[in-house]
């Protein structure tokens, strides 16, 4: 059987998954691959650390130099996290005529467009699926299984950190700093754990998945983003009790006016796929105008999940579906009339609000007149629990039809000078 040679540059939990895939599962992968995925180096920058993989003798080096110049090497995952030197190492993997398979969603998410036409320049490929939802095909089925639609819109749950955290909260009542620090207890977050739960893991994932989807290139920094770590215990509450929980929702969808991007915590009506997917797991789902809604849902993270799909882009990459699918992409994309950002203000969903308000007569009529005047009808009103921690301070939960952000700004502005509303304490837009 022939032989592909692989390297893997980068050792950590991913790296180590990927290696013992290749070596314990060999018979497996050349089944599939049609050849033997031959681990020849393992690059890292140092070699006395401990690993929790066995590899043979000769594979470990700290010399990136070796992986270059060794033409038996056709394919090398690359798993160096961040910007640099991971960009540098990529432009020099590809130059030297290997293909690439790589994790790494802040690189792509920032300089995606400009690797991949450097690669396509130089003939090569660029396999990114574990860069997004982890174990989940979410890459290969929308570049491939889902080709013959236009992608009307993709929701999704893309940080398993998050979604552990919204769950748990949602379930037992907990505050937010609490279950932060049980997720870090069980691993499932970093000990800084800011780019996941201020929302900038999911708005560089949603940046990668809009580029296939809409082949739009976008910065993910200017994808609107809010995160959870504002988050409190009585709006899931609030939530379960008008039928909905609250998830950190990835959202992109085809408008009049453009695509619309958008990371925020919104309320997901219980029953629905994306309001039971629990614990740590991500999930995706997908609209085509054929096909129609399809869901995607699985392990978002973590060694073994990651390494599965790092494998399986070499196993696509050494028979050459990946450099079809990666030129593929690119004729699509420059056929593809280039889709523009919709304004933000414009979209239009409804609404969770929450007031915290004196309890006189008439608030609720300064409030549904403030609404009212900015063209936002309501839709429920919600009113329990006195907030006993300060004297005549009542919750007021409010739900309106469907309404423009702008209009909602503006209205919220307006209602912070009344004297009577003691805080606008909190805002959601509802998934329908």
């Amino acid at each position: 059987m022939e032989k592909t040679g692989v390297a893997i540059v980068g050792m950590g939990t991913v790296g180590a998954g990927v290696a013992r895939l290749l070596l314990d599962h060999g018979d497996r992968t050349a089944r599939h691959a049609g050849r033997t995925l031959w681990l020849t180096h393992a690059v890292v920058r140092d070699l006395e650390k401990a690993r929790d993989v066995e590899l043979p003798e000769g594979v470990l080096t700290d010399d990136l130099q070796r992986v270059i110049d060794d033409p038996e090497v056709s394919v090398v995952v690359q798993l160096i996290g961040g910007i640099e030197p991971a960009k540098s190492i990529m432009l020099q993997l590809l130059e030297s005529g290997k293909d690439v398979v790589t994790a790494n969603k802040a690189l792509l998410a920032q300089h995606g467009p400009e690797l991949f036409d450097r690669a396509r320049e130089l003939g090569r490929s660029i396999a990114f699926e574990a860069s997004v939802a982890g174990g989940i095909p979410i890459i290969a089925n929308i570049s491939q299984c889902l080709s013959a639609n236009q992608i009307e819109s993709l929701q999704g749950i893309l940080n398993g950190t998050c979604n552990f955290i919204v769950s748990k909260m949602d379930a037992e009542g907990a505050d937010y700093s609490v279950t932060v620090a049980e997720a870090q207890q069980l691993g499932y977050a970093e000990a800084d754990p800011t780019m996941d739960v201020d929302g900038t893991d999911a708005a560089q994932k949603l940046a990668i998945l809009a580029h296939l989807a809409f082949g739009a290139r976008v910065d993910w920094s200017q994808i609107p983003r809010r995160g959870i770590d504002g988050l409190q215990a009585v709006d899931f509450k609030y939530a379960k009790h008008l039928g909905y929980r609250i998830k950190l929702i990835a959202l992109a969808r085809l408008t009049e006016s453009g695509l619309a991007l958008d990371v925020s915590p919104m309320l997901v009506k219980i029953g629905q796929p994306l309001a039971e997917v629990r614990a740590n797991y991500n999930a995706v789902g997908v609209v085509g105008d054929a096909v129609g809604p399809v869901f995607f849902q699985g392990q978002g993270a973590g060694q073994m999940p990651t390494a599965s799909a790092v494998v399986a882009d070499l196993i696509d990459t050494a028979v050459g579906r990946t450099s079809i699918t990666f030129e593929t992409l690119e004729l699509w994309a420059k056929g593809h009339e280039r889709v523009g950002l919709a304004d933000v203000g414009s979209l239009v969903s409804r609404y969770y609000l929450r007031f915290n308000v004196q309890d006189v007569p008439s608030v609720l009529s300064k409030i549904s007149g403030a609404l009212g005047r900015n063209g936002i009808s309501i839709a429920s009103v919600y009113q329990h629990d006195v907030d006993l921690s300060k004297e005549g301070i009542v919750p007021v939960v409010i739900v309106t039809k469907n309404t423009s952000q702008s209009a909602v700004d503006t209205a919220l502005e307006e209602l912070k000078s009344v004297d009577a509303i003691d805080a606008v304490a909190e805002t959601f837009k509802i998934l329908d």
